[in-house]
């Protein structure tokens, strides 16, 4: 593998840490919320991503290999299950029971997710700098 197959796989691990954290963090900002534009109350987001495979010949062998090629967002959807149904009869979105319809966002499991893709992220940073003086100290024994 190379220096810059690495940096791709890392710089494609940066862009789905990058969307993991952004969808956790709406996730986290709409616990409250009740009521969104299509009607009814927030639901969870998820990212699904699965890994991308390139089919190359090896230089050694000859045959053709797969190789990874970093990850792919595959979609974010809505997670539709576990909505709450709270009793609170004075909040604006009651229904004739006095029950609300509350988000199947769960605050722990936020923000245990929030740190795993921060650490995610910051793993992938870290091998890419790591690349980076790679290819630095490379072109420093080139120039003599």
């Amino acid at each position: 593998m190379s220096v810059f197959n690495s940096m791709k796989i890392n710089a494609s691990g940066l862009t789905l840490e990058r969307l993991k954290l952004d969808t956790i963090s709406s996730n986290i900002a709409n616990v409250n919320t009740t009521r969104t534009a299509e009607g009814g109350p927030y639901l969870r987001k998820e990212v699904v991503f699965e890994e991308m495979v390139d089919r190359a010949q090896s230089r050694l062998t000859g045959r053709i290999e797969n190789r990874s090629a970093g990850v792919k967002v595959t979609e974010v959807y809505e997670d539709q299950e576990n909505l709450r149904s709270v009793y609170d009869p004075e909040h604006v979105d009651a229904d004739e029971e006095g029950y609300v319809l509350m988000p199947n966002v769960n605050l722990l499991d936020e923000m245990v997710s929030l740190i795993e893709a921060q650490r995610s992220y910051e793993a992938n940073a870290t091998a890419l700098k790591a690349s980076k003086a790679m290819l630095n100290k490379a072109l420093d024994i080139s120039k003599g």
